[in-house]
């Protein structure tokens, strides 16, 4: 799903994003709920860029993404934790363009998520490529989502991959793969 988001473009340098785990769900200008397999899953574009609220029977996750005003966290290139039965991975990386790089990427990506099923892009007032696109899936039992956040100005990309699952406790033969249950969330 394509938007256009009416409201000011005011997450507008890449290194002001922020990462949070466990946040109250924050106004939102656009919203995709979902169903995958047992799990509800809301995206949510923010003006200051994205939220994911993660429901299960076994509890709640949410991630946020934004430029918040008093976030201590600045955004990690990569993040592993467990909570109780609960691992949580998230890796960013900021890609740096030319404008007709850019303008390409974005095209491409824009196309990807407005016709994706579990896809919702928010384009903010002033420039077609200042956008946050996130796209969401289910696969070997873990519920993964990718978002791209948009800074034309700057030639800057920023994007983000989550998975979320069940960790099984290992035996002395098993890889880390296989002791993924096929359930995901985190509890906050």
């Amino acid at each position: 799903m394509l938007t256009t988001l009416h409201t000011a473009y005011s997450d507008t340098r890449a290194a002001d994003l922020a990462w949070t785990l466990g946040r109250e769900p924050l106004p939102a200008l656009a919203t995709l709920d979902l169903e995958l397999d047992g799990v509800s899953l809301q995206l949510r574009l923010l003006g200051a860029s994205h939220q994911v609220l993660v429901d299960e029977e076994r509890g709640r996750c949410s991630e946020t993404v934004a430029c918040i005003p008093g976030s201590s966290t600045p955004l990690p290139l990569g993040v592993a934790k467990r909570a109780g039965d609960w691992e949580y991975e998230f890796a960013a990386r900021v890609e740096v363009l030319s404008p007709g790089q850019f303008a390409g990427r974005a095209q491409e990506l824009l196309a990807l998520v407005a016709d994706h099923p579990h896809g919702l892009a928010g384009v903010f007032p002033g420039s077609p490529y200042a956008f946050t696109a996130m796209l969401a899936r289910r696969h070997e039992g873990q519920v993964q989502w990718r978002t791209w956040h948009a800074y034309p100005q700057d030639g800057q990309l920023v994007a983000t991959r989550t998975r979320v699952g069940v960790r099984v406790p290992a035996g002395p033969a098993r890889s880390t793969a296989s002791r993924l249950r096929p359930s995901a969330v985190l509890t906050g």
